[in-house]
């Protein structure tokens, strides 16, 4: 990973937070298509809602301790016995809603998973299969939502999932690569670029 002081970054970049640099520079715009990872992001995203995601990433190692590593299946089979530790939880956003949020998006899940084969043919349809690729400059072409992000949190409420609205759905879209929202001068742009390419090819 280069150095903080050599190269440049996406702008919402805290540099004085190295686990955030790490994020960036290692996860953040890397095409996922493993459907247990894209259920964690779901998740965390959604955990997310009100606040800001560093929150919600310093506290990514204990939502997966707390989450069974985020097994779908486990997590659709949770009952009041697990809620009620999940409520007790100080590692986590003890948030009664999110909580049964993310049960209830697992339950949907699976059915999605049955529909589809897999998670990831169902999510990355609303980009057309490949990431779409942005042309960022600065903090001021930032956007809370699109329109692949509005078609894909209609679908998800509509087959029942919470805490998806477009927003989270962008930010989601964002961490998974199906967005390249990687700044022009970002150095993390142009390797995802060949990435890019090579899976096209």
């Amino acid at each position: 990973m280069p150095k903080k002081s050599e190269v440049e970054r996406c702008p919402w970049v805290d540099l004085g937070k190295p686990d955030y640099v790490e994020y960036h520079d290692k996860e953040w715009g890397v095409p996922v298509h493993d459907d247990r990872l894209l259920f964690e992001f779901l998740t965390l995203e959604a955990a997310q809602a009100g606040l800001s995601w560093y929150t919600v990433l310093r506290k990514r190692e204990n939502y997966r301790a707390a989450f069974d590593n985020f097994d779908v299946k486990k997590i659709a089979r949770y009952g009041d016995k697990k809620i009620q530790e999940l409520l007790t939880n100080a590692g986590i956003i003890r948030n009664r809603a999110k909580i049964l949020a993310a049960i209830n998006n697992a339950q949907k899940f699976l059915e999605v998973q049955k529909e589809f084969g897999t998670f990831d043919s169902y999510m990355w349809k609303f980009v057309g299969g490949k990431p779409i690729v942005n042309t960022f400059k600065g903090m001021k072409d930032y956007r809370p939502r699109s329109p692949e992000s509005d078609a894909m949190s209609k679908d998800l409420l509509r087959r029942g999932f919470k805490f998806v609205g477009s927003t989270i759905c962008y930010a989601h879209m964002q961490a998974t690569g199906m967005m390249n929202d990687h700044t022009t001068t970002c150095f993390r742009r142009p390797e995802l670029l060949k990435r890019r390419k090579k899976t096209k090819a």
